[in-house]
């Protein structure tokens, strides 16, 4: 690589890293030569997660949304692609019965399960762990979306509530959860402002999230169906269950909002609502700018446990008699584990926040034939080399790489329009887009919105129009009076004008209006401005055979 750091980063097996480019490919190497080594000689993969694969290194920042039943999961992810996807449900009981992978592909089309798991191109293989019944309840799809170019998201099943805590999924649920956790970059976590109540499968749910909470991002969903009052009491009472739940001091920051593209109940709070929703969508935005740091990070996460784990089993393995009396003192050990785990942080000045939970580890040690092998200096070595040398060698590659990628890895399309929501970005009431973009030849198709004409012709002159055209700040009072969410207002916004002076005319005007109605309706709104709707003042310039788009190209 270019950089010293690549020059310098050398492995103590006597293979040199100097050939690595990226951050994910010296992370796959120090993987695969330093660490998974020690993983499988301490039956690592036994106790804890299984083994990564390339495709662990290589996928897209992917993203879990969880949630109880009807919090709006779906409806979320519909939100974030601006479209629907195969499979998709909504409605006011369970509908999601599957876990649903949405990645990016230029055909539509759906993958089940156990063709999933035996694709080495999907970071899916190890889910094969979890048996048939799981598998039929998991699915891929794939869709020609600009948003799932950068990013995948993870729907899930409804968690139970408490009136249907007792059914039966018949795998997992809660370890599905936890092995999804460990490999995403985010977790949204999604409450309903009318559903509180905390389940005990939502609790389950949340502790396999601990270990994560650096990805964890907590939405309160539907927030503009409660008043300003109301909304205070919930989000009070949505912090303290989560703080029961947690058993952390530190207070989860929530997101409140209405991630949908419907008209809101109550506008009292829309202000804070679009602030909230920018700060969610900023963070979602910059996911691959961070997605080496978070790889980076997991390894690291990996790699300390690894060792505790390590140092555990050959503490059990010193301890464990040749021959006799093996059953009784694996008894006496596992229930001795808490006395072993303080004994060897004292010992190798280990934190105990690398330890696995003691609980588990002595559950699945029960049923662990205790067959280990001895201590092996070396391969330690190799893992306290990687954790102190190595890793902080590619600090400045990941730096360089940052640096190089600042203004390329950022998610594109959808409601990520940043600036180009005209009178609807915060603080920029008359943003200019500029010339770009150009429709098929369109002269000779009926215009649709003429029919309808009259009838915004007398809004567009009642708001006062200077030289024929509306200004930003003009228009937004009556966009905003739909209660339409702002990123469904400034993708309209950005339809409809077509010249992008950042102004509206007569035409450009009842073509919004057009757009609103059909939004209204429940209609989706467009991707690229069809023919029809070209208004036929714009369409003499419109001749070049690109189409007008509203998201960025």
């Amino acid at each position: 690589i270019g950089s010293m750091a690549g020059k310098e980063m050398k492995n103590r097996g006597g293979k040199c890293l100097k050939e690595v480019h990226t951050v994910t490919e010296a992370l796959k190497t120090l993987y695969q030569e330093k660490l998974l080594p020690l993983e499988k000689y301490y039956d690592f993969s036994d106790f804890h997660s299984s083994s990564l694969e390339d495709a662990d290194f290589d996928n897209k920042p992917m993203i879990l949304v969880v949630g109880q039943c009807s919090t709006g999961k779906t409806t979320f992810i519909r939100y974030l692609l601006e479209q629907e996807y195969p499979g998709s449900r909504i409605g006011p009981e369970p509908t999601t019965d599957s876990f649903t992978a949405i990645m990016h592909g230029e055909i539509e089309g759906i993958i089940h399960g156990n063709a999933l798991t035996v694709d080495p191109n999907k970071p899916f293989r190890k889910l094969s762990s979890f048996g048939t019944t799981f598998l039929n309840r998991f699915q891929c799809v794939h869709l020609p979306n600009r948003v799932l170019e950068s990013i995948s998201i993870i729907d899930t099943p409804g968690i139970l509530s408490v009136a249907k805590r007792k059914m039966s999924r018949g795998y997992d649920f809660p370890a599905v959860i936890h092995w999804f956790a460990e490999h995403v970059d985010r977790i949204i976590l999604l409450c309903d402002a009318h559903k509180l109540e905390i389940s005990d499968e939502f609790s389950h749910t949340i502790m396999a999230l601990r270990g994560n909470e650096d990805k964890l991002r907590v939405v309160l969903n539907k927030a503009d169906m409660v008043d300003s009052q109301e909304l205070m009491r919930v989000y009070g009472a949505l912090m303290w269950s989560l703080g029961k739940v947690f058993c952390t001091p530190e207070v989860l920051r929530v997101y409140v909002g209405s991630f949908w593209s419907s008209p809101m109940r109550m506008t009292d709070n829309r202000k804070l609502f679009e602030q909230e929703e920018e700060d969610l969508f900023a963070d979602i935005q910059n996911l691959p700018r961070n997605s080496a740091l978070r790889k980076l990070n997991d390894l690291v996460k990996r790699a300390r446990l690894v060792r505790a784990h390590a140092y555990i089993i050959s503490s059990l393995k010193e301890e464990m008699p040749l021959v006799f009396c093996r059953e009784k003192k694996k008894r006496d050990l596992i229930y001795d584990l808490p006395i072993i785990y303080s004994r060897i942080q004292q010992r190798y000045r280990i934190s105990p926040g690398d330890f696995p939970d003691c609980a588990k580890m002595q559950e699945r040690l029960m049923s662990h034939d205790f067959k280990f092998k001895a201590f092996k200096p070396k391969l330690l070595a190799g893992l306290d080399e990687l954790l102190n040398t190595d890793i902080a060698k590619l600090m400045p590659l990941l730096s360089q790489e940052e640096e190089e990628t600042a203004d390329q890895l950022l998610v594109q399309g959808g409601p990520f329009l940043g600036s180009q929501m005209g009178p609807f970005i915060v603080g920029n009431p008359f943003n200019h887009y500029g010339s770009n973009g150009e429709s098929d030849n369109v002269s000779n198709v009926e215009w649709v919105v003429l029919k309808d004409k009259p009838k915004y012709d007398e809004i567009f002159y009642n708001l006062s129009p200077h030289e024929g055209k509306l200004s930003g700040s003009k228009v937004k009072g009556w966009m905003m009076s739909t209660h339409l969410p702002s990123s469904v207002l400034g993708r309209i916004w950005k339809l409809a004008d077509v010249d992008r002076d950042g102004m509206l005319d007569d035409e450009e005007f009842a073509l919004a209006g057009h757009l609103i109605e059909v939004k209204l309706e429940g209609f989706g709104l467009p991707h690229e401005l069809p023919a029809q709707l070209v208004p036929p003042s714009k369409r003499q310039h419109k001749n070049s055979g690109t189409e007008i788009r509203d998201n960025n190209d």
